[in-house]
């Protein structure tokens, strides 16, 4: 009878150990995922801020270029896409994350157009309101670089903690399955060519 109850005792010693522990961890995976939710969400802060900057750069350059009509409509075009796709950061996989990168990537691609056309206007490279808007965008997009590394560093902590050992073994069954990261864009592997 003493070893029936002494085999019992360990027992319920061991599972209350193993809930204890699932418990701590439990916890620290649900920190982890909100530190990605919260990452997730700074990073579409900041490429909204950048969508609601073109219409008034739009605006300015279409005063001075009225035949760079072409240059204007594909920006306002590649700002509508980008600005249709929005992610739920509990949709967060890789097919929604590279749909959502190919939209910044060509709404990027689209004003670098649009500001290579202010290299042919001086009188818009001079306007106050042209510079204060170029300076606004370039600092979005610093912090854009920022928030997206916040994100890769988040990321990069969640997964990790969701596959040690013994976690692994039960954040499936939680719900807790790895969040994607950015991917370089094509071509980012080579360095570009100055010429003289």
């Amino acid at each position: 009878m003493k070893n029936l109850i002494n085999k019992i005792l360990v027992i319920a010693a061991v599972i209350a150990a193993s809930l204890s522990l699932t418990s701590c961890n439990y916890n620290s995976l649900v920190e982890e995922q909100q530190g990605v939710d919260q990452s997730w969400a700074e990073v579409e802060n900041q490429y909204q801020r950048r969508a609601d900057l073109i219409p008034n750069l739009v605006n300015t350059v279409k005063g001075y270029s009225a035949h760079e009509e072409e240059t204007l409509v594909k920006v306002t075009e590649a700002r509508a896409k980008a600005t249709s796709i929005s992610i739920n950061a509990d949709d967060l996989n890789e097919e929604n994350l590279a749909k959502f990168q190919q939209a910044q990537s060509e709404l990027s691609g689209a004003l670098k157009s649009l500001l290579a056309v202010s290299e042919a206007y001086p009188d818009l490279k001079a306007n106050e309101n042209f510079m204060n808007l170029q300076t606004q965008l370039e600092g979005t997009e610093n912090r854009i670089t920022i928030a997206r590394r916040n994100y890769t560093e988040a990321v990069q902590k969640y997964n990790t903690a969701i596959k040690k050992f013994p976690t692994n073994i039960y954040a499936g069954w939680f719900g807790f399955t790895p969040k994607p990261q950015f991917k370089a864009e094509a071509g980012a592997e080579k360095a570009p060519e100055v010429k003289f």
